[in-house]
């Protein structure tokens, strides 16, 4: 009898763990597919093929921003994470049950910030939806016809979509949360120049040059006709010039009548409870969870650690600073093809190797630069993360404004491709494939994570670049240890700035004093300096805080994995960083406080 009794029981407890992981998986399941059918754009770039997640992508709408909905994120966030609740996390397997932890984390930091309706800009001049829309059109991808299609009936959708923007801005504007007129009449030239009549009349505008050139491939592959090309190429044009010109027209005209409600560019401790807005949305977007006074001093030890090292350099060196001002050619001459390809071959000695996905398909990269009218509203490169199901084909986009110089070019590479995003996104997707873990990374966004990591290499590639130069430029060496200080630099300041005007309240007069203490004196320079981290919020941060934090968890791994217990001298060697970055990879993307746990144990 007793030993029927334990059986009985035996058999509860695994059907118990066994229920809660199925329930869990369906959870998270269906979180997904509702998260990434929110928006038909980033569906098309997240899934390959939405059919065999059984989504009729042909069906999906923007979504449109109606009256008071800024306010009801919050509840949307409190019913998920009530949701979530309702299963015992204690009851999962050890892998779900960090999957959990995490997703319970990330909706909690979401719903803080959520807590500030009205805080939120989608209309930035540096990453707002005017700017980032005809980059998005001018990549969609165009395999078949049911994707030009849906392409065109997205741009259909426009108008209604830009309204949207419209009525948010206006109830951020009652709200006493309109931008700046500065900022205002950057949004209104931006609008007025991204989506130029006189081009789009000519047929020589980017977002019509590179339907065509999506469309002649779709002939040539014979998936369609000449002349339906053409008549796509007309629809297309007629889309354009009816409805999404006069969408951007409207925004403009909307943003010009709600000028003069605020005057001032500033941080967000000018504005009421905006404190609290920069501590929700500090956590959320660079995965810290330090107090501010630790940020602080966390991000003032580093800056003047780099601004000594970095004097120290150039006053035993006077002439690296010329060096600096005008970059000297020293690499060997690369295409930035060959300086991906150099990049990749070298990550074998310190990173893993991605694993091998299911039909062990080779990775693929292209490096294109964007279009000329396009370069002053893009970043210096960015990387165009590949749907799920589809991670071979990866594009790197440069900007050849900021790409200018070998140096900068090859440690821009690094960032945005080997070891940087594409070689951690395409190794994080593959090992969650491996471990059979379901997609929620495409849908939680750990920007401290991703730039972070990506920082991190970036900085490190200048030692291969030094490799690289110094046998035919020794000269080289000191250069680009200097480079590096300098970019550490102002990467630290302009980080700690961020914090200082957001959550202290510097005004313009106050930073510019500061950094002039500091030998940055263009005063246009530190006004365009203000207005970037005023108008992006934990930006700087995302990248420079997340790097910082890496470098404090590789101090802790040091520690931990060290047999004294203390930091072990050599914890830069191979097998250590081999090590250390393949729990990075293998860990994340995550908050730093849920790696930092992981690693205690690990």
């Amino acid at each position: 009898m007793t030993l029927l009794a334990l059986a009985s029981i035996l058999t509860l407890y695994v059907y118990g763990r066994n229920h809660q992981d199925t329930r869990f998986l369906a959870f998270v399941q269906n979180f997904f597919l509702e998260e990434v059918q929110a928006n038909p754009i980033h569906l098309h770039y997240t899934i390959d093929d939405p059919a065999s997640y059984g989504i009729d992508e042909s069906s999906l709408t923007l979504p449109v921003y109606q009256a008071g909905s800024a306010a009801e994120e919050i509840y949307a966030l409190s019913r998920t994470r009530a949701e979530l609740s309702r299963i015992d996390p204690n009851a999962l397997q050890e892998k779900n049950r960090r999957l959990y932890e995490l997703l319970d984390s990330y909706l909690a930091a979401a719903a803080d910030v959520a807590a500030h309706p009205y805080f939120s800009e989608p209309l930035s001049p540096s990453s707002g939806v005017p700017s980032e829309f005809p980059l998005l059109f001018a990549e969609y991808r165009l395999d078949d016809v049911t994707d030009v299609e849906n392409y065109l009936g997205i741009l259909e959708q426009l108008p209604a979509y830009f309204d949207g923007l419209i009525l948010y801005e206006q109830e951020k504007a009652a709200a006493g949360l309109f931008m700046s007129d500065a900022t205002a009449n950057r949004m209104i030239a931006q609008c007025t120049s991204l989506l130029d009549a006189d081009s789009l009349e000519e047929g020589s505008h980017f977002l019509e040059t590179t339907f065509a050139d999506r469309l002649k491939r779709l002939v040539d592959q014979g998936v369609l006709t000449s002349g339906a090309a053409s008549a796509y190429e007309a629809q297309h044009k007629r889309l354009l010039t009816t409805l999404v010109v006069p969408a951007y027209d409207r925004l403009a005209d909307a943003l010009t009548l709600l000028k003069g409600q605020s005057s001032e560019v500033c941080g967000l401790a000018k504005r009421e409870n905006g404190r609290a807005y920069y501590l929700a949305l500090l956590k959320l977007r660079t995965g810290s969870y330090r107090s501010i006074q630790d940020i602080k001093q966390l991000l003032a030890e580093d800056l003047k650690l780099n601004y000594e090292s970095l004097i120290a350099i150039l006053r035993q060196n006077p002439a690296l600073q010329t060096m600096i001002i005008q970059p000297p050619a020293f690499l060997p001459e690369m295409t930035p093809e060959e300086a991906l390809s150099d990049l990749r071959k070298e990550i074998g000695k310190n990173y893993p190797d991605i694993p091998k996905g299911r039909d062990n398909a080779p990775i693929h990269s292209t490096i294109k630069y964007v279009d000329e009218s396009l370069a002053a509203y893009s970043a210096p490169a960015f990387y165009m993360t590949p749907p799920i199901d589809n991670i071979c084909e990866n594009l790197i986009c440069l900007n050849p404004k900021d790409t200018g110089d070998d140096l900068s070019l090859y440690t821009t590479l690094a960032h945005e491709g080997y070891p940087g995003h594409l070689y951690q996104t395409v190794y994080s997707k593959r090992f969650q494939e491996q471990e059979g873990n379901p997609p929620l990374g495409s849908v939680l966004y750990y920007g401290g994570y991703v730039e972070g990591w990506a920082m991190y290499v970036e900085l490190a590639s200048y030692d291969r670049a030094i490799a690289l130069a110094v046998r035919e430029h020794p000269e080289a060496a000191l250069y680009y240890q200097a480079c590096r200080l300098d970019r550490q630099f102002r990467l630290g300041l302009y980080s700690l700035l961020d914090v200082a005007i957001h959550y202290d309240g510097l005004s313009l007069e106050e930073v510019s004093s500061l950094c002039r203490g500091l030998g940055l004196s263009d005063d246009d320079a530190l006004f365009s300096l203000y207005a970037y981290i005023a108008e992006e919020p934990c930006n700087y941060l995302k990248y420079y805080l997340g790097y910082l934090e890496i470098m404090e968890l590789k101090k802790q791994a040091a520690v931990l994995w060290s047999d004294t217990g203390r930091m072990n001298a050599t914890y830069d060697n191979t097998d250590f960083l081999y090590r250390f970055h393949t729990f990075l990879l293998q860990n994340g993307p995550a908050d730093y406080r849920t790696l930092a746990r992981r690693l205690a144990v690990n």
